[in-house]
C-alpha cells in the first residue's frame, strides 16, 4: 500500500463528507484510520490495507448514501480507480461490509484485517466521542433527547435496527453499551473497556438530572 494512495483516500474522504454534521464526517473517518493504524500495528495486521479500509468505510454507507451502498460504489470506483487490483479491491470492500453493527445479524470479520478496523469504528462510537456523536446523529434524525414513557427496543435483527426511530438516549442500550463485549483484539478490549465506563457515568448522571435529584 503506497503512501501516495493513502493520502488519495484521505484527500477523497475529506471531499467526500465536506458539510456532514450527522457525527459520520470527515473527523469520524479519521479517527477510525488512527485507531486502525493503532490496532494494526499491534495485532500484526496489514497496517496499508487497515488503513485504506478504514478511510473508505463510510463512503457507502446506507444512512449516508443508500443508492451505492449495496454495491460501494464509491469505495470500488475510487480503489479501481487509483490502479487497485481486483483481489486487493475485493478484500477491501470485504471488509467494509463486515464492519457495520447491524443488531443480532452483525458479524465478526473474517479476517484480522477486518476485525481491527470493525474495532475501531466501534471504539470511535463509544466513550465521550461516542456520546456526542450520538446525539449529533439523534438531532439529525429529528429524534428527540430522551422520551421516559418509551423503552428500548432489545434484540433487534438487521432490519428492525435500521427501521428503529426511537429517543436518542435508547440508542445506548441498543447497540452502544453492547459493543464492549463485542470487540475483537486486546487492545480494543482494553480501550473499550474505559470507553465504556465514561458511558455508564454519563447515563447515570443523565438520570440524577432529569429527575431533578442534582
Amino acid at each position: 500500500m503506497t503512501e501516495t494512495l493513502i493520502e488519495a483516500a484521505i484527500a477523497r474522504a475529506k471531499n467526500y463528507f465536506a458539510g456532514e454534521s450527522s457525527g459520520h464526517d470527515f473527523w469520524h473517518t479519521w479517527r477510525v484510520y488512527r485507531l486502525a493504524t493503532r490496532l494494526a500495528e499491534e495485532t500484526g495486521a496489514d497496517v496499508g490495507v487497515c488503513q485504506l479500509a478504514a478511510l473508505l468505510h463510510d463512503l457507502d454507507d446506507v444512512k449516508l448514501s443508500p443508492e451505492t451502498a449495496a454495491k460501494l460504489d464509491h469505495a470500488r470506483n475510487f480503489l479501481r480507480g487509483h490502479g487497485c487490483g481486483e483481489a486487493e479491491t475485493e478484500h477491501i470492500l470485504h471488509i467494509i461490509r463486515q464492519i457495520s453493527f447491524k443488531g443480532t445479524d452483525s458479524v465478526r470479520p473474517d479476517s484480522l484485517e477486518g476485525q481491527v478496523v470493525q474495532d475501531a469504528d466501534r471504539l470511535d462510537a463509544i466513550g465521550a466521542i461516542g456520546i456526542a456523536r450520538t446525539f449529533a446523529f439523534g438531532g439529525h434524525a429529528g429524534r428527540p433527547i430522551y422520551d421516559p414513557d418509551s423503552a428500548p427496543r432489545l434484540g433487534m435483527d438487521e432490519k428492525a435496527y435500521r427501521a428503529a426511530s426511537g429517543c436518542t438516549l435508547h440508542h445506548f442500550d441498543e447497540k452502544l453499551l453492547l459493543l464492549r463485549d463485542m470487540m475483537n483484539t486486546p487492545a480494543a478490549r482494553r480501550m473499550a473497556e474505559h470507553r465504556h465506563q465514561v458511558m455508564v457515568a454519563y447515563l447515570e448522571e443523565f438520570h440524577l438530572e432529569w429527575d431533578g435529584i442534582c
